[in-house]
């Protein structure tokens, strides 16, 4: 497998230690050859730096796309965001013989549009028909969720070539704790505290604006309440300035991935504000997590959406906006342990019958015949014997 992708820069909009903004660099990573491409990061991004910023990605990865040719692949896969890499991906494929095939995990063009980052309808007009017709000429386009496959649908794409393929967890490493997280002690968070956690990307479409309202209100009605918030993005200076004088609220950077089962099962609640505009839009990836850590979790959403569908056995989910039923949902959580074990079980049961990692593997290799890989079985026998090992 080959790679090609920029060095880490998210969620905080800065170029990780280790890597460069401005090199082309290769490296085997994992088992796989990846090319890291140039782009230019925003220190404050807005709608017209986030497009300068995805089009300096496309420009400079471009003659290394293409040069996979000779290379001569079985499969291009694409990640959207990302979407002005489309036209290389697809050039690729053809040229070359291969599947072509795009996973969303963002519909990135009408996030930018709802969002404001970009403006006017004649602009949207012309990038929602250039989206279609660079999505009608793959082979194969997937994404996280049933709503976002009837959008592609919506969009044009025919259904035989829509695909729902779940971001996964890994519900060996991610599992109910059945001690004290050590995280209690380290935030000096007593038994008697009943802890909410967001974490997280901390970005607009999250709806994270709720959460300094709804711990003020908090507490004065359930001062039992402890919420914590982790993570870093675009919000983050924001939520910092309004919870400075929270005593109810702790702010904390990204948790290291090995302490993150601890992590989460230091809550006793998973929040998840939404901005109602983008529910059907995106499928946060760290609501997988948080099922897995057998935690119910409160939502602002719509019962109708897929995140509503999702929370129905395992969560509450509270009218999108509204933060006198937000602080309540999470205040009578906060005195109903019972039915916080309760929730927190269905959800634990959901991620392992839907989002395990075995689960979706096995499903994407299922579809692989579909999708012209002409070692389907090699690939499949290498799956089951190595599928035990977590790398």
């Amino acid at each position: 497998m080959r790679v090609v992708t920029a060095p880490p820069y998210y969620p905080a909009w800065k170029i990780s230690p280790g890597y460069r903004a401005l090199a082309y660099t290769r490296a085997m990573e994992t088992g796989a050859t990846v090319f890291r491409c140039p782009l230019w990061v925003p220190g404050q991004p807005s709608g017209a730096k986030r497009m300068l910023h995805l089009f300096s990605f496309a420009l400079s990865s471009l003659p290394v796309v293409l040069r996979q040719i000779f290379w001569r692949p079985d499969v291009v896969w694409m990640a959207a965001p990302a979407f002005a890499c489309a036209p290389g991906a697809i050039v690729t494929a053809k040229i070359s013989g291969a599947t072509s095939w795009l996973h969303i995990q963002d519909f990135e063009v009408d996030a930018a549009f709802d969002l404001g980052f970009i403006k006017g309808q004649g602009l949207r007009r012309f990038a929602l028909a250039a989206e279609r017709w660079l999505m009608r000429r793959f082979d194969i386009t997937s994404t996280i969720s049933h709503k976002m496959v009837d959008r592609l649908r919506q969009k044009g794409v025919p259904s035989h070539k829509t695909l729902y393929f779940p971001n996964w967890v890994d519900t060996r490493q991610i599992t109910p704790l059945t001690y004290t997280s050590p995280y209690r002690a380290e935030l000096g968070l007593g038994r008697d505290k009943v802890v909410a956690l967001f974490s997280g990307t901390l970005a607009a479409k999250q709806g994270l604006h709720l959460l300094p309202e709804v711990a003020r209100r908090l507490a004065v009605t359930h001062p039992e309440v402890h919420i914590v918030i982790a993570g870093d993005g675009v919000m983050k200076s924001t939520l910092q300035a309004d919870t400075r004088e929270l005593h109810n609220v702790t702010m904390l950077p990204l948790q290291p991935r090995e302490r993150l089962n601890e992590f989460l099962g230091m809550a006793d609640i998973h929040l998840l504000p939404q901005d109602p505009a983008f529910a059907d839009l995106v499928m946060p990836s760290k609501l997988t997590a948080m099922l897995a850590s057998g935690r119910p979790v409160i939502s602002t959403v719509h019962a109708h959406t897929e995140i509503g569908n999702v929370l129905t056995t395992s969560g509450v989910i509270c009218p999108p906006g509204d933060i006198d039923a937000f602080a309540d949902a999470i205040g009578d959580l906060a005195r109903a342990p019972e039915r916080r074990q309760l929730l927190g079980q269905a959800g634990r049961l959901y991620a392992e019958q839907h989002l395990s990692i075995d689960g979706a593997l096995n499903k994407l290799i299922q579809t692989v015949p579909a999708a012209g890989l002409a070692d389907y079985e090699a690939l499949a026998a290498d799956y089951e014997q190595n599928k035990s090992d977590p790398a």
